[in-house]
């Protein structure tokens, strides 16, 4: 997994799924968000890679591309040449619209809007879990079988974290509660630490809960 730094988001990136693993970002409290510059247009061929996933590739699948670290939330808080960045096709695996444009889309709006007036700071992790036999686009890209997010808040001098498992056919009017998980779940999916650096008392305990509700 190679790491692709951009302006307002990190991506780690696997050359042989042809996809982004996992997206890391954070957004904090903004006195007045802005309006966001308008959306591209279209996504583009990240050239810093070697698979060159290019946006035609989705093209009549029935996926979208869907974001890992969001237009909406890089654009307020970082700008134009950032939210281009979020269009590159390093930063997107196939989602079903219904999941897209729903519960995910709903959760990364209280994310970049919600949480941080309320918080102050909040860091996001995202990614796709694949499964073990995943099926293919046409040229290779693979269709997770869910995404999930991971959301972290400095809170009374501790850490507390929201983990949300979204299968594919997730409805678009679920409540988000229904998915609610732990980290230790996602990484058991996806086969990697997420807080390696963590000392591993507290990161056992942080990990193996569920929140009781969604903040």
């Amino acid at each position: 997994v190679r790491m692709l730094r951009n302006s307002g988001y990190v991506v780690g990136y696997s050359e042989a799924l042809e996809s982004p693993v996992w997206a890391a970002y954070r957004m904090w409290d903004l006195e007045h968000l802005p309006v966001p510059p308008p959306r591209p247009e279209t996504f583009a061929v990240d050239a810093r890679t070697v698979a060159r996933v290019r946006p035609e590739d989705y093209s009549g699948s029935g996926y979208d591309r869907g974001h890992m670290a969001p237009n909406y939330a890089i654009a307020t808080h970082f700008g134009a040449a950032a939210q281009e960045e979020t269009f590159l096709m390093s930063n997107v695996v196939p989602q079903k619209h219904a999941l897209n444009a729903g519960l995910w889309k709903e959760l990364e709006l209280r994310a970049a809007t919600s949480y941080p007036a309320r918080f102050h700071e909040i860091w996001v992790l995202v990614g796709p879990a694949f499964g073990a036999h995943p099926a293919k686009l046409r040229g290779g890209v693979p269709v997770p079988e869910a995404c999930w997010m991971v959301l972290l808040d400095e809170h009374e001098g501790g850490v507390r974290t929201l983990a949300f498992w979204f299968p594919q056919d997730a409805p678009a009017d679920a409540p988000l509660a229904r998915y609610l998980t732990s980290i230790d779940r996602i990484e058991a999916a996806i086969g990697f630490d997420l807080f390696p650096d963590l000392p591993d008392v507290p990161e056992a305990v942080l990990e193996a809960k569920v929140a009781e509700r969604v903040w």
